[in-house]
């Protein structure tokens, strides 16, 4: 059985949430245009806002699985 491909947008969040929540620039973006780098955008801003709210990498895992 195939397995179906990973939505590149959600992966985009994603790895942009890690990024932001561990602190690191968000001169990091390997995406230059698109919707890519807007997601990737989105969740380093909210992984950011977790990190200054006190949330780390443990804590906040739940809010990747409810992309």
């Amino acid at each position: 059985m195939k397995r179906p491909k990973r939505d590149m947008n959600q992966r985009a969040f994603e790895k942009g949430y890690q990024i932001g929540l561990s602190g690191r620039s968000s001169d990091l973006c390997p995406h230059y245009v698109g919707t890519q780098k807007f997601n990737w955008m989105q969740g380093w801003r909210e992984g950011r806002a977790d990190q200054w709210d006190g949330l780390n990498g443990a804590t906040a895992c739940h809010k990747l699985s409810g992309f």
